[in-house]
């Protein structure tokens, strides 16, 4: 039996109906299962005529399955599955459908039907897979959950202690030409290469199919004051409690926020909540706690003030921390449920807490994860990490630098003053593996010509290197037009229209189409974000 290429589908945001290939555009991976060929046909961008009733999914899949051939979407009744519905500030309501095949979910696809405050359907946009509908997928599996959770464990050579059970759900899944039926196994661990693995285990067969790491790497309230790493005086929300034989104790446990679950921080050499005998934290060893502490509530303050969101969930689930974490470890990251962070090895880093855009780096992640959930793989994992480095900037609005304040003092001699440059992407040299892969100059790219086309076994296909592209298109959005906007526009993109499957021209329509909704047609907002996406090569 001959193999086809099974590619996702993007529902886009142009205006007009044509389809044409992201191979037209912009430069594209080499891993062919992910997007080569893959088409960026339409934003379906239109009044309905037929207002909602009780049911807006109910007529979201009416208008699907009227305009099948302006979709591509075959049978969206039988093969859409609705996922959830919100109305947004703007009174605008967005009704989110996953792909499924008798009930199971295709891995990645995900349709979102918006309409107007005025209950008229306006866009449709996302991606689906074409094809999958018409096989006959079995979807009954051979294989326990039991087993596939051990073959997931084994193959991603996790410890025998986790810390989290891991989490399973069997899915279809597009993959080298072929649509498997699959456990999806998240395994999440620390230790001393800490993981955060979506493993793809054949629900038949019991072998792996695919697999990648997803960490993404940087009683009584009481007020205290602490001294940060880098010297900072921090007011921070503490715990007092009385414990036998202790006497007093302060614990950096805050739940003064009222529907947040709270923020804590715990050091990562026991395990425990961070404690202190006093309120006032000043020895050396507590730094690092009191600035992830600190800095967990400025960016938890962030998005509830500037976007009305209620913690990285949007429903108040507890912000955690970990400090201490490693030896001499260089590095922060979000593990799918907390913030951990290096002290550093004094040298090139120092402890990587002390970094508000670090913190409000990890904690996008964390956003991320539960809104668009981009996968992260090539350009929209490239999307998650740009994304996370655009918010950090947004909340340590200082400059357009992320990390300049845990940089060691061999680093700065080095001419290294930050992670990345959102304003000069290629002031700094990328991995010496990665150079042959771009255009030689081995700098970070600021322009889709200087694209790195790098296999998924680099940087998860250059999640870290091709996020300066669109980095730099939000810094010269930002110039235009200022932070503040530049920071809606960037969250209803995310939160709104991104799916996980969604690329670089996905992510230049939806933030058009957010300045749209929220500044107007013609905007000066919008002209910016269109000029932006522009001065970097991602065109429609």
């Amino acid at each position: 039996m001959k193999k086809k290429f099974i590619v996702p589908v993007i529902l886009s945001s142009a205006l007009v109906a044509s389809s044409f290939t992201a191979t037209n555009v912009l430069a594209q991976p080499t891993d062919k299962t992910w997007n080569e060929n893959a088409n960026v046909p339409i934003f379906v961008k239109e009044k309905f005529a037929k207002k909602r009733t009780s049911s807006n999914a109910s007529n979201a899949l009416d208008y699907l399955e009227e305009n099948e051939k302006k979709t591509g979407l075959k049978n969206p009744k039988k093969n859409l599955k609705q996922k959830e519905t919100e109305k947004d500030s703007l009174g605008m309501t967005h009704v989110r459908f996953s792909q499924t095949i008798n009930g199971v979910p295709v891995e990645g696809a995900e349709v979102v039907v918006h309409y107007s405050e005025n209950d008229e359907l306006v866009s449709v946009n996302g991606s689906h897979f074409p094809g999958v509908e018409e096989e006959a997928i079995d979807t009954t599996p051979s294989e326990s959950v039991m087993k596939a959770v051990q073959a997931a464990k084994k193959a991603v050579e996790a410890p025998e202690q986790l810390e989290y059970n891991p989490v399973s759900e069997l899915v279809v899944y597009p993959f080298d030409g072929e649509n498997h039926l699959a456990y999806k196994v998240n395994v999440n661990f620390l230790g001393e290469k800490p993981g955060n693995w979506f493993v793809f285990v054949n629900a038949n067969s019991g072998e792996v199919i695919d697999q990648y790491n997803a960490i993404m790497h940087a009683d009584d309230i009481h007020q205290s004051v602490g001294t940060g790493v880098l010297g900072d005086q921090r007011k921070i929300h503490t715990t007092k409690e009385n414990q036998s034989g202790q006497g007093t104790v302060f614990s950096l446990s805050d739940e003064s926020h009222e529907g947040l679950e709270g923020i804590y921080t715990f050091d990562a050499n026991d395990g425990e909540i961070m404690t202190h005998h006093s309120a006032s934290w000043k020895d050396e060893y507590l730094r690092p706690g009191v600035d992830a502490h600190y800095n967990s509530e400025q960016v938890y303050e962030y998005f509830h003030d500037e976007h009305d969101r209620n913690s990285l969930d949007d429903n108040g689930m507890a912000i955690i921390s970990y400090v201490h974490y490693g030896d001499n470890y260089n590095n922060a990251f979000w593990n799918g449920r907390q913030m951990t962070y290096g002290d550093g090895d004094g040298l090139f880093m120092v402890p990587l807490s002390a970094g508000l855009d670090v913190a409000a780096h990890e904690m996008t992640h964390g956003v991320i994860s539960n809104s668009a959930n981009l996968q992260y793989r090539f350009q929209s994992g490239a999307l998650n990490e740009s994304f996370a480095d655009i918010f950090g900037t947004l909340v340590d609005a200082d400059d357009w630098e992320v990390g300049e304040d845990i940089m060691g003092p061999d680093a700065k001699e080095d001419g290294r003053v930050s992670l990345r440059s959102l304003s000069d992407p290629s002031k700094y040299p990328v991995n010496a593996d990665y150079v042959p892969y771009g255009n030689g100059e081995g700098k970070y790219p600021s322009h889709m010509d200087e694209f790195y086309d790098l296999p998924r076994s680099l940087d998860n296909g250059g999640v870290h290197i091709n996020s300066s592209i669109t980095n730099h298109a939000a810094y010269l959005i930002g110039e235009e037009i200022g932070k503040e906007k530049l920071g809606q526009i960037f969250y209803r993109t995310l939160t709104v229209y991104l799916t996980p499957t969604s690329n670089f021209s996905d992510a230049r329509k939806a933030a058009i189409q957010s300045a749209v909704d929220l500044y107007g047609e013609g905007s000066a907002e919008a002209a910016a974000t269109a000029d932006g996406f522009d001065s970097v090569g991602i065109y429609e």
